[in-house]
């Protein structure tokens, strides 16, 4: 069966991480952007990753410029922005596509795998955030409004 764990992306230096790296952990992948109206969003996931991160969670956030450009700046402006003003620990890797036909392919799965509203695969806006078990399967996917506090029960639950 096809995981996340199948996958390899580019962290903010463009070195190729094995997302069995995160084999057995809970994993919140994320796509975010540093000039959107939902980027206080930062400050919630940084607060739960900090919370559950000793007990085997994981956020990954994935830049994304593909809405309203919303994230020009490169990987280590975007890093800056991320440490800076909201003191993000958890990992900001390359910036991506999610939607369109040079989507990352670790996207295309994760869409597959959970649709959106109505059952458009499409990504509608930043801050779309999927929840990823401890074998690497996609099991729910969350609306960009949809904020850290409110998916913390359904990471307790699988935890």
């Amino acid at each position: 069966m096809e995981t996340i764990y199948n996958f390899s992306v580019k962290d903010a230096d463009l070195t190729d991480i094995s997302l069995k790296k995160y084999e057995n952990k809970i994993i919140l992948i994320v796509n975010v952007a540093s000039f959107c109206g939902l980027t206080y969003q930062y400050k919630g996931l940084e607060n739960i990753y900090k919370k559950y991160k000793d007990k085997g969670f994981e956020i990954i956030g994935f830049p994304c410029n593909q809405f309203a450009f919303q994230e020009p700046g490169s990987n280590q402006e975007i890093k800056e922005f991320c440490d800076t003003n909201y003191g993000v620990t958890f990992e900001i890797m390359n910036k991506i596509k999610v939607n369109g036909a040079k989507a990352d392919p670790l996207f295309k799965f994760l869409k597959k795998q959970k649709s959106g509203i109505a059952g458009t695969p499409q990504i509608k806006w930043n801050f779309t955030k999927f929840l990823i078990n401890r074998d690497g399967e996609v099991i729910k996917r969350f609306g960009p409004k949809i904020e850290a506090k409110d998916i913390e029960s359904a990471i307790q639950k699988i935890l």
